[in-house]
């Protein structure tokens, strides 16, 4: 027999705001009702929860392809009503597991929750959340589940919020709620220094902050997605990387104000994405300098990086840059339509160090030159800033390249036996 669960009181910075990944919520009834239980033992503890909550497994897939096979060409908007019910369903089905444990829990849509977002369908941006109805579920002492990755529109029609929205949405919530750390569970153990998969000495991050782990989750690193990260920042939300696994402690990403201002390790992680395409734009190819190719490409939804100009006012300028792999056809159509040739490099991948004052400390680059350069690794493009130094190579040679880089700046050591940088003198 199950025992009661009481109302309890909100108190704004005692809610909990957990959510849980599609891998967490597997699609056995075992992982869900393990789930289910981490989720009771901490109402159970006396605080109001609310839950964040992906589509199980690879439904989103499974729904992506399903429309694939109805159509070449399925409408955008009845996409998101389509791959909202991933969610949706993982959402009822964790709400009927805890109630099934005496642990009263409601699940809520997007809407229903009061979360509404602005853009185009498949990449909406979350504009508010009202949040009575969240906050009148947690008065009550009821779980409140909410499916993550969607919210309404102006005028009702459902609009998701792009990859990895529900971490977005989990954050948006522990803001609009006043929590102080949104909890996000996942299949890893927290926030590696690399690619654990091709580092096997990769080491737990116990804290990193803020501007970092947005700088690393932008350069390919799949823990969290970028768009979270930059809203608990905006925001003053902490994250808490945990596995839904296991009770390790996991990684806490810091909220701002707490990022430290220099450190004597210049490098805190090393990010890969092979999901990029190079593009070369000749120069000459292009008129005005270039501002008609990228108001196209932001017209079409394309994001470019590590943007470099080549050429001058004689021979005419180019441009040279990164995208997704994925939007490589998007591409050819925006060069087509402007007349404009470019050479299209699919074979390659981006590598990123990522720390603290990259740009005050010149060294770290020249060590990651000549490392590579020692290897035979030749860096096609590099770009740098504050915090992130980043290049193209050959795909081929990305996960050698990782592991020299990790070995090179001793991301392979607790940082207490890291041999010293100097600081820059200021």
């Amino acid at each position: 027999m199950h025992s009661p669960v009481a109302p309890v009181p909100e108190t704004a910075r005692t809610i909990r705001v957990m959510k849980f990944g599609g891998t967490s919520m597997g699609t056995t009834p075992e992982r869900m009702r393990a789930v289910a239980e981490r989720v009771a033992g901490v109402r159970r503890a006396g605080h109001p929860v609310v839950v964040v909550v992906s589509a199980r497994g690879a439904t989103t897939d499974e729904l992506v392809a399903d429309a694939r096979t109805t159509s070449s060409a399925p409408p955008a908007r009845e996409m998101d009503q389509l791959l909202a019910t991933g969610e949706i369903a993982s959402a009822a089905l964790l709400a009927i597991a805890l109630n099934d444990m005496g642990v009263p829990a409601c699940s809520l849509t997007g809407a229903q929750a009061g979360i509404a977002a602005s853009g185009p369908h498949g990449h909406g941006r979350i504009a508010s959340i009202e949040g009575t109805r969240l906050r009148d579920a947690l008065r009550l002492g009821t779980v409140a589940i909410v499916a993550g990755f969607q919210a309404v529109d102006p005028v009702g029609n459902v609009v998701t919020l792009g990859r990895g929205g529900s971490d977005t949405s989990a954050v948006a919530l522990a803001a609009a709620l006043g929590a102080a750390t949104c909890e996000i569970y996942t299949d890893v153990d927290g926030v590696y220094n690399a690619d654990p998969r091709i580092v096997p000495d990769a080491r737990l991050l116990a804290r990193v902050s803020s501007s970092v782990m947005a700088e690393l989750a932008c350069s390919g690193a799949r823990v969290l997605h970028p768009r979270s990260v930059e809203l608990a920042a905006r925001a003053g939300v902490g994250i808490h990387v945990r596995s839904a696994f296991s009770d390790k402690p996991g990684t806490i990403v810091m909220s701002n104000g707490e990022d430290m201002l220099e450190s004597a390790h210049p490098v805190t992680g090393i990010a890969h994405d092979t999901d990029v395409a190079r593009i070369v734009i000749r120069p000459g190819s292009l008129t005005h300098r270039g501002l008609e190719l990228f108001a196209a490409l932001a017209e079409a939804a394309i994001a470019v990086d590590l943007v470099a100009r080549v050429g001058d006012r004689d021979i005419g300028y180019g441009w040279d840059f990164t995208i997704a792999r994925t939007h490589v056809d998007a591409l050819r159509e925006v060069l087509a339509r402007l007349e404009c040739e470019a050479d299209i490099h699919e074979s390659v991948a981006k590598v990123s160090l990522v720390g603290a004052g990259l740009l005050s400390q010149p060294e770290a680059t020249g060590r990651m030159l000549a490392a590579l350069g020692e290897a035979g690794i030749e860096a096609y493009s590099v770009s740098t800033s504050q915090i992130r130094t980043s290049f193209t190579l050959a795909k081929a040679h990305c996960g050698r390249a990782v592991g020299l880089l990790h070995r090179e700046f001793e991301l392979d050591r607790p940082a207490q036996e890291r041999t010293a940088d100097a600081l820059t003198a200021v």
